[in-house]
């Protein structure tokens, strides 16, 4: 049986902490970025862990 592919998008978009977990970034930071408050903006920055229900799927996608 062939080697399992990584899902290249999905190696962009998600990273795995030291512990296993599956990291994104939040959405809505690309563009019109005027319109957003400092708070909004602020509170988007950094990344946060994906839920456990989607867990699975990513770390198939990632071929972990």
């Amino acid at each position: 049986m062939p080697k399992m592919k990584t899902h290249s998008s999905a190696k962009k978009r998600f990273k795995v902490t030291g512990t296993g977990k599956v990291k994104r970034n939040r959405a809505r930071m690309r563009h019109l970025m005027r319109k957003k408050t400092t708070k909004a903006k602020r509170h988007l920055r950094g990344g946060v862990i994906v839920d456990k229900t989607e867990h699975a799927r990513i770390e198939r996608l990632l071929a972990m």
